[in-house]
């Protein structure tokens, strides 16, 4: 009899053991390669920075508001040429507590939705753009604002934190999931995410203004137009609609939701579109950059439709049913979005053009419309209505 209590109870002993073990598994941590490292090396360099800051600190016997030179972690434009390798250090690099949280969890969650969606190489190289390209253009902003101004010590600003890392996110997500709604303080706040990078330039914009955090607002800009020149005309994407002709999936996104005036409320749209146009035909015409076909803009507006229809993963939604109504929802939108520019596109194709008066020779008849075009009209009108707005 009393070897039954033992039997009995081992198996319990067994399955509680299983089933902790199976609770271990489940808090690790899942996390893309490319995320770890740009999380452990901001862990580290904010570390390291700190350390250093301190102990200057107490060789000098100042205060930790003097924020002592570190021109081996940050980067300092006038010792810049000393300390190359600052260009990729300094964007993760945070001087105080708040910020290291605050850049840790914008990589965190927001590394990992992008690692996953573009996968470890692609996402690597869009963080080394950024990382990077800002900081370069970051040197001649200074030190000509220390030549003009008169004074050496603009040109000894330290430059480090992540605030191009979350300019660059923000603008990559207004790509893939433009239509998504964030819901904060219980409902009381709601935004799409395709107004997330203006908010972010004005709060930056004012904050440097009045507060002096004129760093800050001048990597939140380079980060922006850094990340959107990437995302537009040199990023490859998988081709969703099968319309590539190479298997290397499709460079760019020339679909005309992602039109960099498209980054701004409607309001201010026009005004901006006028001048990104002449900024786009200049870089052409100086041959930096290829010029969009009708065909590319077609196939961009296509893969905007195919991510919809794919339904990629959303970024901040809770569980259950909610979850699968707000990808829908999402999707609807995102559809109706990019059916309404095409719809734009068609309708400006099908215009009847001014016939030249009789007898005029036909060579100075104006030319037809290519064949593509042609074909597309023959699509009709299109609308779309979602179901849920």
């Amino acid at each position: 009899m009393a070897f039954r209590p033992l039997k009995s109870n081992f198996p319990q002993h067994q399955a509680r053991g299983q089933s902790s073990q199976s609770s271990n598994m489940s808090l690790r941590i899942n996390i893309p390669p490319a995320t770890r490292f740009c999380l452990i090396s901001l862990l580290i360099l904010s570390l390291l920075y700190n350390i250093a800051r301190w102990r200057q600190i107490d060789t000098t016997g100042g205060t930790p508001t003097t924020s002592p030179l570190v021109p081996y972690l940050t980067l300092v434009p006038s010792y810049f040429y000393y300390y190359p390798w600052t260009l990729a250090t300094a964007t993760f690099v945070e001087q105080n507590i708040f910020t290291v949280l605050l850049n840790s969890a914008t990589i965190f969650y927001g590394g990992k939705y992008l690692e996953r969606a573009w996968g470890s190489r692609e996402f690597s190289k869009f963080i080394a753009a950024i990382a990077v390209i800002p900081c370069v253009f970051m040197i001649p902003v200074y030190l000509i604002w220390s030549a003009l101004g008169g004074s050496s010590s603009t040109s000894l600003t330290q430059i480090c934190g992540g605030v191009s890392i979350q300019a660059s996110f923000l603008v990559a997500f207004k790509q893939l999931v433009p239509e998504h709604t964030v819901t904060i303080f219980k409902g009381l706040v709601k935004m799409r995410v395709k107004h997330f990078p203006a908010l972010f330039l004005l709060l930056n914009t004012i904050s440097g203004v009045a507060f002096g955090t004129d760093t800050a607002a001048i990597l939140a800009w380079l980060g922006i137009l850094t990340s959107w020149t990437y995302l537009r005309f040199f990023k490859r994407q998988p081709d969703l609609t099968g319309t590539s002709s190479t298997g290397s999936g499709i460079k760019g996104d020339a679909s005309e939701t992602f039109a960099f005036a498209c980054l701004f409320p409607d309001i201010m749209q026009p005004p901006i579109a006028f001048v990104a146009d002449q900024v786009y035909t200049l870089l052409v015409a100086v041959k930096i950059l290829k010029p969009f076909s009708e065909d590319d803009i077609a196939s961009g507006n296509e893969q905007v439709l195919a991510r919809g229809e794919a339904g990629l993963p959303t970024l901040l939604s809770s569980r259950g049913g909610a979850r699968g109504a707000g990808k829908r929802e999402e999707a609807e939108r995102r559809r109706a979005v990019a059916l309404k520019a095409l719809d734009r596109r068609l309708q400006a194709a099908t215009i009847p053009r001014p016939q030249p008066p009789v007898g005029e020779p036909s060579s100075q008849r104006p030319a037809t419309p290519p064949s593509a075009v042609t074909g597309q009209s023959m699509l009709g009108e299109t609308s779309y209505n979602p179901d849920h707005e």
